[in-house]
């Protein structure tokens, strides 16, 4: 589309980064393929030492991915993006390709099972020292800095009890000492919080949860500069083969087309939850980044668009009222994932966050009443009747 960046996320997200070969089809082309054909032995020398442009192997570079990664781009204000197999590909990519032994990681301890354990276990293996501090507090951060201190790493809103962190307070630490800031936007979507207009080096997405939303296939994406990209990225990416597959690429174009319209009704949905729950006798509290009674509600104010597709909810009766709310839900249903089209819920200490220890889940506030509700595009009145109705038999 010409001038793509002239127009407005909801336009963008339909036709921009759209390339057409020479039947002008009116879907995105899906280029299954492998490999690319040359003209001549010459041009297969030019494009390997990079002097012609072109497709060189699909685990490079693919015409369908490369669509994606240029509509994500255009969504998130980025100059360059890689689009990977899955989020946890994204993300461990994103940390590993730019450390190496004896740096040193800052991480929120507040992250998604997966990421946590890669700060915590596997980044000490190759010896990178990582440090985990309390992200609602800007200080921790400041006071976790080392001399050898390369990478900041948070989400926000986290998984799974919403807490937010200042990313702008954060990446001002990180551009004082020369690191950079790595941000898994996952929850909040590009849509609500733009983690690279608030100084964020590197924004890194799971494509499995909002912007497919359907529940199809897997993805992820890591967006930055293209000096970060051409220094870091490129070549872990080109070597270790963490990139997507150019049918799912195909598949989360067509979620993208969707995107501001599901997580439109998502956030509406998940707001009325919110405000149902929080004043239901058997709820012992509810946090939703959309509420003023948010622990972080003016830094949720301040750097993002709206609330979050996702709500908090304990419980007073623990995991046997946790249990008893999820398998009395009817339209709701019970799974791990989140951003779908389907109102999903999980309860994170026996699920995303199980290999957690009990010490480490208490700090995070995950205790065994704690469910995660993500909310779906379903009618208001049926979820709220939903959850009235399951939550009467407790």
């Amino acid at each position: 589309m010409k001038n793509s960046r002239q127009f407005r996320p909801a336009t963008q997200l339909v036709h921009g980064g759209t390339t057409r070969s020479g039947f002008g089809e009116t879907s995105e082309a899906l280029y299954l393929t492998q490999g690319f054909v040359y003209d001549s032995a010459e041009a297969a020398e030019a494009r390997f030492k990079g002097e012609e442009p072109g497709f060189i192997y699909s685990r490079y570079a693919n015409p369908t991915v490369d669509m994606f990664e240029k509509r994500m781009c255009l969504m998130e204000g980025a100059e360059e993006a890689r689009a990977t197999a899955s989020g946890m590909a994204a993300i461990s990519a994103a940390l590993l390709c730019q450390l190496r032994a004896g740096d040193h990681v800052v991480s929120a301890r507040a992250l998604f099972g997966s990421c946590r354990w890669i700060v915590e276990t596997l980044l000490p293996k190759y010896g990178i020292e990582s440090t985990l501090v309390d992200g609602r507090d800007l200080a921790n951060f400041e006071a976790a800095i080392r001399p050898n201190t390369k990478v900041f790493f948070l989400e926000s809103p986290t998984n799974p009890t919403l807490e937010v962190t200042d990313i702008a307070g954060v990446a001002k630490l990180a551009n004082q000492i020369g690191a950079k800031l790595v941000v898994d936007n996952v929850f909040a979507t590009p849509l609500l919080q733009k983690p690279l207009e608030l100084g964020a080096h590197v924004v890194a997405y799971s494509a499995t949860k909002h912007i497919d939303g359907q529940g199809r296939c897997l993805g992820g994406v890591i967006l930055s500069d293209k000096d970060w990209i051409d220094e870091h990225l490129q070549d872990f990416y080109r070597h270790t083969g963490p990139s997507m597959s150019p049918f799912n690429a195909w598949t989360l174009l067509k979620g993208l087309e969707t995107l501001p319209l599901r997580v439109r009704q998502q956030m509406e949905n998940a707001g009325r939850i919110a405000d149902f729950l929080a004043n239901h006798p058997a709820v012992a509290r509810v946090i939703y980044p959309g509420r003023a009674d948010h622990p972080q509600a003016d830094i949720c104010a301040r750097q993002m668009k709206g609330g979050s597709t996702l709500v908090a909810i304990e419980l007073k009766g623990g995991k046997e009222a946790a249990f008893s709310l999820q398998n009395g839900l009817e339209v709701v249903k019970i799974s791990n994932n989140l951003g779908d089209t389907k109102s999903l819920i999980t309860h994170p200490a026996t699920t995303t966050h199980k290999n957690l220890s009990e010490e480490a889940r208490d700090e995070l506030g995950i205790g065994p009443g704690v469910l995660r509700f993500s909310a779906g595009i379903e009618d208001i009145d049926d979820l709220i009747e939903d959850f009235d109705r399951a939550l009467s038999g407790l």
